[in-house]
């Protein structure tokens, strides 16, 4: 009955944002504010709340299972699609990480509140792409288009970029025990209470604006990376939640995590870098109408 209420919460808040912009209540240009407020404003306060009451010698295996399904799926779509469409190494970058880099900031939140009913079990997949792969995916992507300016542009993005610095925050408050001041943690914890309801409705709202995919001359890419995110992502990370001695909620948060749609910001640097735009849209597009169905069957399987 608790997965039923999760999953029932979540699309119906889901389905107001796209009713919102079916009736033109939000237009593309209001739905990317409503993005941006829970992406600069809601989500860092949560992520902030959520990392600080983390165990961290709990998380390791998490993080490891995490880190090995995105490995997996970003090696495998790279060996495959350079071998049989040969595109240039931006767009294979750009295509390798839309098969394996997971919307869990957005929808990952709200699937680990309403699902696995703890939203800890985000945090090792999110430090290891925001930390990990993010810099290192945007130091090569400078170096294949030559449109940035190296290192110092990579560092200028992370320190800028508030899910990092709320992680960091976050991470030092778990690690050391400190908590915040009341006059600091009051406020924050309203606005984190934001993130998960403009999440949804801009989530929602996109669905409804987005055109439908299969025009663009990329599907075998597209068809490539949704399998390895959908169906390949949580195979192994089931496999190596099992092999790491996750077992229960962890481990189904683990699973559906894995499960999760590309993330969006996958768009964002497709777009900047000019690579790869068409199979990360159409990948962003086809994953995200695929994940809730997918989440439901895990939860079913493992809940």
């Amino acid at each position: 009955m608790d997965l039923l209420i999760g999953f029932t919460t979540i699309l119906v808040v889901i389905a107001c944002g796209a009713a919102l912009a079916h009736v033109g209540v939000l237009d593309a240009g209001s739905q990317r504010t409503l993005g941006e407020i829970a992406f600069f404003v809601a989500s860092p306060a949560l992520m902030v709340v959520v990392i600080s009451e983390v165990e961290i010698d709990h998380a390791i295996a998490n993080l490891g299972a995490s880190a090995t399904s995105l490995a997996v799926c970003f090696m495998a779509y790279a060996a495959f699609v350079r071998w049989r469409w040969k595109p240039d190494a931006g767009s294979l970058l750009i295509g390798a990480l839309s098969a394996s880099y997971v919307n869990a900031g957005n929808l990952g939140i709200a699937v680990a509140a309403f699902v696995v009913g703890d939203t800890t079990v985000v945090v090792p997949t999110l430090l290891v792409q925001m930390m990990i792969v993010q810099p290192i995916a945007l130091m090569a992507l400078d170096r294949l288009t030559g449109r940035g300016v190296g290192a110092w542009s990579t560092i200028r993005r992370l320190v800028t970029n508030p899910l990092t610095l709320a992680s960091v925050v976050g991470v030092a408050l778990a690690v050391t025990g400190w908590e915040l001041p009341r006059v600091v943690d009051s406020p924050l914890r309203l606005l984190a209470g934001l993130a998960i309801p403009a999440m949804l409705l801009a989530y929602g709202a996109a669905l409804r604006l987005s055109p439908w995919p299969g025009k663009a001359g990329h599907n075998g890419e597209t068809l490539a990376a949704t399998v390895l995110k959908m169906v390949v992502a949580p195979v192994v990370a089931w496999t190596a939640g099992t092999v790491f001695g996750l077992e229960g909620d962890m481990l189904l948060g683990v699973v559906i995590m894995a499960g999760l749609p590309t993330a969006q910001n996958i768009f964002l640097h497709a777009t900047r870098y000019r690579t790869g735009e068409d199979v990360a849209r159409e990948t962003i597009l086809v994953t995200t109408l695929c994940s809730l169905p997918v989440a439901l069957l895990i939860a079913v399987l493992l809940g």
